[in-house]
């Protein structure tokens, strides 16, 4: 094993000296390409813009008729992406760029290629790139390739924005103050925005930004690029970006204080057990400071998250404990070097074990670039005791740190500490226990070549658990290689059965896995096939002494069609070696005994309809065999119609027929979700969103009314509503106002 963990490090760290940089030739564009590059490993160095400062207003009303936009220069001819990157665009798009003392201005004219109405989603802002014609960029203001910011808009003029991390992923909870407008014309649209400074993270002294800017066309199929980016990678890479060029130094932010109070009145009863309404009025908020241009200070008090969307729901047939996103925005904004540290089944830290069930007293974050090569992130977190369970006052710390290395690759560390405050273990035998302190630190090399064609990772970690020593280690690590036909992926995991991360997402303990992955493109010269391949994916998981438990096989044909529906038939192999009692049904009915050997195979069937018609759908059949000797058929689907761009409905539903010896039987579990979004206008909003689980015998309805009546500033009215299926009965329901408000000192 310790051998194996060598010789990967030193193939990653030789791939990550020796990957190459093509030399591709383009054609010209009114930016042209020049021979001067930024720095030598750059893809795109040679194509630049120049920004220049504005003496006269903009007024950001989508008509481009003032002297700055006359003057600024202009980024076109771009480059198509899908369907295919061998070409220019068909679509024109034509962008300009100019600053004043503290924004930064862009304007995106935006041609029609063919007549028809625009293909958007709603105007509610961090809309799906895929669903809408729409327009973004994004800015890598250190010039790193790695960490940035996105922004843009849809035909219709909802907003996006994001944070940019690991050299193209984007984090759209992170939700600052710009403004924009979307003028529609018969020909074209156009965007105009403005930036505030103050919204930005950059180094002072830095006169080059990398840039880049993307538009998604639906009528024509089209994703475009200013700069070339092959097909296989996303237009966000930070690898592929062009360069924005300063007249000067850009402006600094200045001071840069914001607090951000809420007021909260809440209403709630329950009906099961019964007791009176319970009314709660409560005071909190937020503040971020920048301590340096680059660097950010988030504090927070008695914070509340009743305005965050309920959970999506699954019919749960696993053994092992299910993963659900976090949805907290104080938790989710600038948490990259903490969340995306591990891997998806391997995380030290998932912020979701803090403050579910408990109250969160205070805590703050520590995040930014401390120059161009390093990145911290520290957070501690306090939240408060719970008498019922005997639960104390428990403290959370963690403390992120990222050395840029070669081109664009990176090592990190993180530390994570929990820690119980004035507590006893055993004290009071009758509530339940909780350790005194848990423990991880871990090391990860990330490798990401300049071209980006070779990523991968190598991971090791160690936790600290009273009464618990010896097998707490984690090795882990995936070299991966991708172009235009071949995705090879090898990836392998150890984890010591005495592995323990009390605020992490460690589903299972003691195993080994292996897990390779390979896929293979064609490319037919003409019909309605864009690409077609197989897709093969190998699990494999072995007990501490090598011994197998249990695998899965999966082989997939996916053909993606020109107008983007994709169909993918796929075939499944499983094997499972039960290291402990399981209930196949997660119903509570019976347990399969431990050490028991289960075979089965499964067949099924993927579809995704084109995303260009306000009727859009999808499905995923499977049927096959399952635990003891039963069979299993699971038929899930999405079905959804955009009155666009005002209401979008939509309906999840999930069938499940399982067949089983005694005592389990037949069984059938029904998941239903319909969904209703509503965009008044781009800030203010209404969802409505119901559940019914039969597997859990709940129905819950969960509805958000939203108003945006500033940048960053909303009004919210939330209504709950839990419900017994099985007699049909209320168990709860709430009505909560918040009120928050954006104030920049």
């Amino acid at each position: 094993m310790y051998k194996g963990l060598l010789f990967l490090c030193f193939c990653f760290c030789g791939f990550s000296l020796l990957a190459q940089k093509r030399k591709d030739s383009y054609g010209e564009g009114s930016v042209k390409p020049s021979s001067q590059t930024v720095s030598d490993h750059k893809k795109n160095a040679a194509y630049k813009i120049h920004i220049r400062r504005t003496d006269s207003p903009i007024h950001i009303d989508g008509i481009l008729d003032e002297p700055g936009w006359k003057m600024a220069e202009v980024a076109d001819s771009f480059f198509m992406v899908l369907p295919m990157d061998t070409s220019r665009a068909r679509v024109k798009t034509e962008v300009r760029m100019t600053y004043d003392a503290h924004f930064v201005y862009l304007s995106a004219v935006c041609h029609d290629a063919v007549p028809g109405p625009y293909m958007v989603e709603s105007m509610h802002r961090d809309w799906s790139f895929v669903k809408n014609d729409n327009f973004i960029f994004f800015l890598d203001p250190f010039d790193d390739e790695t960490n940035g910011f996105t922004f843009g808009a849809n035909a219709a003029g909802g907003q996006w924005d994001g944070s940019m991390y690991e050299g193209g992923k984007v984090d759209l909870s992170w939700d600052n103050k710009w403004i924009s407008k979307v003028k529609r014309y018969p020909d074209r649209w156009v965007l105009e925005m403005a930036i505030p400074f103050k919204t930005l993270r950059y180094k002072k002294g830095i006169t080059r930004w990398g840039i880049n800017f993307s538009r998604n066309d639906l009528k024509t199929t089209e994703k475009s690029s200013w700069t070339p980016v092959p097909r296989q990678f996303p237009t966000a890479s930070l690898a592929y970006t062009g360069v924005l060029v300063w007249d000067t130094i850009p402006p600094e932010p200045g001071t840069n204080i914001s607090v951000i109070p809420y007021l909260l009145t809440q209403v709630g009863k329950s009906y099961s057990p019964a007791s009176p309404s319970a009314y709660k009025t409560t005071i909190g908020g937020d503040a971020k400071i920048s301590v340096t241009s680059s660097l950010n200070l988030d504090l927070t008090v008695n914070p509340d998250f009743s305005q965050v969307e309920v959970d999506k729901q699954v019919i749960d047939l696993s053994r092992y404990e299910l993963f659900y996103p976090e949805k907290r925005q104080f938790f989710l904004e600038n948490g990259d070097q903490f969340t995306n540290f591990g891997y998806s089944d391997l995380r030290p830290f998932f912020s979701r074990r803090i403050g579910l069930g408990v109250p969160i007293e205070f805590g703050g974050r520590l995040s930014g670039k401390l120059d161009r090569n390093w990145r911290i992130g520290a957070m501690d977190m306090q939240t408060g005791s719970v008498d019922s369970t005997g639960l104390p006052r428990q403290n959370f710390a963690v403390l992120a740190l990222q050395r840029k290395i070669f081109a664009r690759s990176n090592i990190g560390f993180l530390f994570v500490n929990k820690q119980s405050l004035a507590y006893q273990p055993g004290k009071d035998s009758t509530l339940p226990q909780y350790s005194m302190y848990n423990r991880s630190i871990g090391m990860e090399y990330n490798l990401a070549s300049a071209n980006n064609f070779w990523t991968g990772k190598m991971l090791l970690l160690k936790s600290f658990s009273p009464g618990k020593s010896g097998h707490d280690w984690v090795q882990a690590g995936n070299l991966q290689y991708s172009d235009r036909h071949w995705l090879i992926n090898g990836a392998y995991q150890y984890s010591g059965r005495n592995f323990n991360a009390e605020v992490g997402y460690v589903p299972r303990q003691g195993y080994v896995k292996l897990n390779p992955q390979i896929n293979y493109y064609f490319f037919p010269s003409g019909g309605s096939v864009l690409t077609h391949g197989p897709q093969f994916i190998s699990t494999y998981y072995y007990n501490e002494n090598f011994h197998q438990t249990d695998h899965e096989n999966m082989l997939t044909w996916l053909i993606t069609f020109r107008n983007k529906a994709t169909l993918a038939p796929v075939v499944i192999q499983d094997y499972v070696k039960l290291l402990a009692p399981f209930d196949p049904t997660n119903t509570g009915i019976d347990s399969l005994k431990l050490g028991t050997q289960h075979h089965w195979n499964t067949v099924g069937l993927d579809f995704v309809s084109k995303p260009q018609s306000v009727f859009t759908y999808d499905f995923s059949l499977r049927y096959g065999g399952f635990y003891d000797n039963g069979t299993k058929l699971t038929f899930s689907n999405d079905i959804g119609y955009r009155f666009q761009p005002f209401v979008s409905i939509a309906l999840s539903t999930s069938y499940n027929v399982l067949k089983l010896p005694q005592p389990w039987g037949n069984n059938t579990f029904w998941l239903i979700g319909p969904r209703i979004d509503v965009t008044m206008t781009n800030t203010l909003f209404f969802t409505a969103f119901i559940q019914y689980n039969q597997q859990i015998k709940n129905m819950n309805i969960n509805t958000r009314l939203q108003w945006r009546y500033k940048p960053a500033s909303d009004l919210f009215i939330v209504y709950t509503d839990n419900y017994y299926s099985t007699p049909f009965s209320v168990r709860n329901r709430a009505v909560v106002l918040k009120f928050t408000y954006w104030w920049n000192i």
